[in-house]
């Protein structure tokens, strides 16, 4: 009896493993069905359309090929990369087809339900019953879906290194004089692992270098699983200057490699350490749960480093913990890689944290933004900050889109991001 439940709970398990790939295998095929009804009505010759299917054939099988053999004690490759790229950039435009092909085969319905009706079908018309497909749409469904095509080719190619310095002023009644003018540049979510044209990421360097401003913080994920990821980079990161008040980090949480599967924890722990290590390679220093304060004219900052807390993620961050020593009157910075923890913990704190940085979301590394317009990215519906300045009882938290780029190998609309803020005394003029 005990045999027969197991073995039905095995054929269960099965079942659900199988469906697992079979629904996303059928809405595949849906999608290339619809697809090629737009190439088949668009062009007759055969060629054309048996080169599509060869085309999309060998698209598929490579993805399948690279994840069926993805390692999971390795994580993230550049290969994962590329296939998650390239499937991007074939399936989003097909979207786009299905969408208007499916909006034309419900108009097509309507009318054959009308024609059955009116009792026209009988008629001697049967060919009107299902009227054909229009050219002219699936010409303009192509003409859409080239959009999304053109913008992720783009971002694969150049919009993943299109680093922009984003610039923000904020005044606060209760900075200390001598910080009036104080200026600090922000980079977060490096993910070196990711990282292939040395020349692009000298030039950020450089770029970052050019600011001359008075601290330099990341805030989180300097690698995507593996602290090996930055044996490449080290010389080019170490040179980033050191500003007069220092270099500050904190981790993100793929800087703990819970995403990969350990042949032991004391492997996991092994590479844990070389993470944190890495930090002191490149002249940060890495607070971990813990504060250091800068002075100026016998007057001081309090800079202030949490461990990753996320409302979704690992929380090994411990504000308590990380503010010993820091009294409500001084004035905070805190660096705390996910914005879910200002939202959930820090803005209403009762010892007033001033300034947030943060990172983690990464814009989503696609969307819109068109300054004081629009501003939009799917990502806005998971995090309620994802991106930019926000203020809230005169606390503020800046979300940055990061340096780097992870799962998607590219960035559409939402650029790389050097943050420099400039602190003003006072309150801000009207």
């Amino acid at each position: 009896m005990v045999d027969k439940r197991w073995d039905s709970f095995v054929l269960l398990i099965k079942f659900r493993i199988n469906m697992r790939w079979i629904i996303p295998i059928v809405l595949y095929v849906l999608i290339e069905l619809y697809a090629f009804q737009v190439i088949r009505t668009i062009s007759k010759n055969q060629w054309v359309q048996v080169l599509y299917l060869i085309f999309s054939l060998l698209v598929i099988g490579y993805v399948i090929y690279v994840f069926a053999n993805y390692d999971r004690s390795v994580g993230p490759s550049k290969y994962s990369l590329r296939a998650s790229g390239l499937l991007l950039v074939t399936l989003v435009p097909k979207l786009i087809l299905v969408l208007f092909m499916f909006g034309e085969d419900i108009i097509r319905i309507c009318v054959a339900g009308y024609t059955y009706l009116t009792n026209t079908f009988f008629d001697g018309n049967a060919t009107q019953y299902l009227p054909n497909r229009r050219k002219f749409i699936s010409q303009l469904a192509l003409g859409v879906a080239a959009i999304p095509f053109a913008g992720l080719v783009h971002g694969i190619f150049r919009g993943k290194y299109n680093f922009k310095v984003i610039n923000h002023v904020l005044y606060y009644e209760d900075l200390p004089n001598a910080f009036d003018g104080f200026r600090l540049t922000q980079i977060s979510d490096i993910h070196s692992g990711s990282f292939e044209e040395v020349e692009k990421i000298e030039y950020a360097v450089d770029l970052i270098n050019q600011q001359e401003t008075d601290l330099l913080v990341f805030t989180g994920d300097i690698v995507n699983t593996m602290a090996s990821e930055m044996d490449d980079w080290i010389e080019i990161f170490k040179g980033l200057k050191t500003p007069s008040f220092g270099k500050y980090s904190i981790l993100g949480n793929h800087d703990y490699g819970e995403y990969v599967t350990w042949d032991t924890e004391e492997e996991k722990e092994a590479n844990f350490e070389a993470i944190k290590e890495v930090h002191s390679k490149i002249d940060f220093r890495l607070l971990l749960n813990e504060n250091a304060f800068i002075e100026k004219d016998n007057e001081r900052i309090a800079i202030v480093g949490v461990e990753n807390w996320g409302h979704n993620f690992k929380k090994a961050g411990d504000l308590t913990k990380a503010s010993k020593g820091v009294v409500k009157e001084d004035f905070k910075i805190l660096l705390s890689h996910d914005p879910s923890h200002w939202e959930y913990e820090v803005k209403k704190h009762d010892d007033h944290y001033h300034l947030t940085l943060s990172g983690h979301t990464h814009g989503f590394q696609f969307g819109i933004e068109i300054p004081g317009f629009l501003k939009w990215s799917p990502v806005q519906y998971v995090y309620k900050q994802w991106a930019g300045m926000y203020n809230e009882m005169g606390r503020y938290l800046n979300v940055n889109r990061g340096f780097g780029f992870h799962a998607f190998p590219g960035r559409v609309g939402i650029w790389p991001e050097i943050t420099v803020i400039e602190l003003r005394k006072g309150s801000k003029p009207a």
